[in-house]
């Protein structure tokens, strides 16, 4: 790769890195937001939600509008709304400015994380050459979540301000170095693609119902749950009929004709959802049980945090090796063993009892979230690929929210007092929850295996994740000017 091309790289993982260290640094400084603006435990609730809304209720959004105004404009633009209003956020008073400022913040990070994916995607060739970038890109995903926990305790220590205000001086940063870095693109072709607004609005508000009703499901009647995922379901239902119709859809229906695009957004669904999950329950366990602080806990999860040095290292030669479907079902494997070896938890469990399966988990991720990635764009036609992102980006974070809301409620279920043996009772009934769905992602991506084996038989599992040859969509991917290897 050019000098150009490594330094367009490193402002999109910049872009990445900063979203996953201000929902990292976020978690951990809640309770001092909540002691310093005496806000109402629903109301904290909702600082969470409302950035979960805005970034997986128009992420799809996001992808579509990246291919038709252009990826570099899209990615600049969001950008600059993301410093904005996290410096907002800093800046807030009340919970209801925290909760304005962290929804816009979240609907800016689903225009710009797309936008930011497919400008890797179409300016890396198919093949080694762009591996390697998205998986050194997975790679500072994962460690910004893993630094984010723990800066984000030493922030809150100092003013949980900063934790808002921080974010404003990383966008900043890589603001000036894509404007400098990104090369300019010709204005996309628009020609018979107008904007699908029926769609865009019936789309974009059914995952955002979806994603509301399941991220409340554990703390609203079930009457009202089931009313909104309904009232969500039949939006989806005129979204399909209105896509279906339409001579420039928001989504082309034909996308789901492809195997690996559906099983890689299926599994990551479930990985998010077994990932998110079997952190909550971490932190309650470490927390609420074991009486350790956030900082504490935060340099507790931290080896998670390998697959940040896996992720570039390692896994690149995994996938050449071995293809990126075997490597996936493989990590996902270990994801489930990691959650096995945490079922008989203890209220007495010494770190040293804990760190395999922690580690366990941060191999895991890195086998799995970059070949993801990869399988889930590959063989994708260039004027799609903001969408093949921004449906991947979206079931990481339908994942994550159904995810939490499951083993919540199982959690809740299972816990028949305070005392430290019935609260045991409810961290290992919700275990099962991320074990489950890990289980169901081993066999979603183990049958992409024997796909490729009927397909081709004889063959090995190429690098592509397994995709049938002939099967890729046409256009081919054309590099931009100043992206050539």
């Amino acid at each position: 790769m050019t000098g150009r091309a490594w330094g367009v790289l490193f402002v999109l993982c910049g872009a990445i890195f900063l979203e996953g260290i201000d929902v990292a640094m976020l978690n951990v400084a809640m309770p001092a937001i909540r002691d310093d603006l005496d806000l109402s435990t629903g109301t904290l609730q909702w600082v969470m939600s409302a950035y979960v809304l805005g970034y997986g209720g128009f992420m799809l959004l996001g992808g579509r509008a990246a291919d038709l105004f252009g990826r570099r404009r899209m990615f600049v633009l969001w950008l600059v709304v993301f410093l904005l209003f996290s410096g907002l956020g800093g800046l807030a008073t009340e919970g209801w400015m925290l909760i304005v400022a962290r929804f816009v913040t979240g609907i800016a990070a689903a225009f710009m994380t797309p936008a930011g994916l497919s400008i890797i995607t179409t300016g890396f060739p198919e093949g080694p050459q762009r591996n390697k970038a998205l998986l050194v890109y997975a790679g500072t995903a994962a460690g910004g979540f893993s630094i984010g926990l723990v800066v984000g305790g030493l922030l809150s220590a100092i003013d949980w301000r900063w934790v808002f205000f921080a974010p404003v001086i990383l966008s900043f940063g890589i603001l000036v170095a894509a404007l400098a870095l990104i090369p300019a693109s010709p204005r996309p072709d628009r020609t018979g693609k107008g904007v699908d607004l029926a769609g865009a609005v019936t789309g974009t508000a059914g995952i955002l119902l979806l994603v509301f009703g399941v991220e409340r499901a554990t703390h609203a009647p079930a009457g009202w749950t089931v009313v909104t995922i309904g009232a969500a379901l039949l939006l989806f239902l005129t979204f399909v009929v209105i896509e279906r119709a339409s001579s420039s859809p928001l989504v082309r229906l034909g996308i789901f004709r492809s195997g690996p695009l559906v099983r890689a957004n299926v599994s990551g669904l479930l990985f998010a959802a077994g990932f998110f999950g079997f952190q909550f329950i971490a932190v309650l366990y470490l927390q609420e049980l074991r009486g350790w602080s956030s900082l504490q806990t935060s340099f507790a999860l931290i080896v998670i945090g390998v697959d940040a040095v896996l992720s570039p290292l390692l896994t690149p030669k995994l996938v050449a090796r071995f293809g990126n479907a075997r490597v996936i079902v493989v990590g996902l494997f270990l994801a489930s063993l990691s959650y096995a070896l945490f079922l008989p938890l203890a209220a007495d469990w010494t770190y040293a009892a804990m760190f395999p399966g922690l580690l366990l988990l941060g191999i895991a991720f890195s086998l799995v979230y970059g070949p993801l990635t990869i399988v889930a764009t590959d063989g994708i036609a260039e004027e799609e690929q903001g969408v093949a992102g921004g449906l991947l980006y979206t079931s990481f974070q339908f994942g994550a929210a159904l995810g939490l809301s499951a083993v919540a409620a199982v959690n809740v279920a299972a816990t028949g007092g305070t005392a430290q043996a019935a609260l045991l009772d409810g961290y290992r009934a919700a275990l099962v929850v991320p074990l489950a769905a890990a289980l169901i992602a081993v066999a979603v991506s183990a049958s992409g295996l024997r796909t490729r084996r009927a397909a081709v038989p004889g063959s090995p599992v190429g690098g592509s994740g397994g995709v049938p040859d002939g099967s890729r969509a046409p256009g081919g991917v054309e590099q931009p000017a100043g992206l050539g290897s």
